[in-house]
């Protein structure tokens, strides 16, 4: 369970609509590691292997705005057990998420695996750094020299939270279905080749042509 995260996310706000709805005896005694969250093994696994992730960002008006974020697995690189990067490339130049980074650096990220049904929460700090203002960080993070990268997004952890599988339906990719059905496929190209090759015996001993 993530204490640091609910420490954050359970505000006055959220208390008082626990115990308006008569569930605020389960979260009154809540205790737990106040230690600050850092990633280990398990979450660096996680987030390495993701494609696509969603950030929340807020504008200084306090509207909230989700953006979705993809590229090859490993484009959300973990610098170390506090701390992600990623490259910004070029989109549609709205600059929304860039233009609430400048107000306010809270970000919330979303980081999905449907087949397995396991999300990770994230809260964290970000950084916008400018793709020549870190020689070093430019070269670790991926995508962070293609032309169309516009500056670096570096999120300083502040908690992270690994949420229940409830009500995620499993959804795959093309590459995910493509492997899980090589088997059967396999089996069906096993049967037709047998199928050909029965065929062709029969017509051989009868002189006939058996039906497709």
């Amino acid at each position: 369970m993530g204490y640091g995260f609910l420490d954050i996310a359970m505000t006055p706000a959220v208390r008082a609509a626990q115990e308006r709805l008569g569930v605020a005896h389960l979260w009154q005694d809540f205790r737990g590691h106040r230690a600050f969250d850092r990633f280990t093994d398990r979450e660096a696994a996680f987030i390495t292997s993701r494609d696509s992730f969603y950030m929340a960002t807020t504008s200084e008006t306090g509207w909230p705005y989700v953006q979705h974020r993809g590229g090859p697995q490993g484009f959300l690189t973990v610098l170390d057990d506090r701390s992600l990067a990623f490259a910004d490339q070029r989109g549609n130049r709205q600059y929304i998420s860039v233009g609430n980074l400048s107000t306010n650096d809270k970000v919330s990220l979303f980081l999905m695996d449907y087949p397995r049904r396991a999300r990770l929460k994230i809260y964290a700090l970000a950084e916008i750094v400018a793709l020549d203002a870190d020689p070093a960080l430019t070269t670790r993070v991926p995508g962070a020299t293609a032309p169309k990268a516009e500056r670096i997004i570096r999120l300083h952890l502040e908690a992270f939270d690994w949420n229940c599988p409830q009500y995620i339906t499993p959804r795959f990719t093309e590459a995910e279905l493509t492997e899980a059905l090589r088997p059967v496929r396999d089996r069906i190209a096993e049967l037709e080749a047998e199928n050909a090759a029965l065929r062709t015996a029969l017509q051989e001993s009868t002189g006939a042509v058996p039906e497709a």
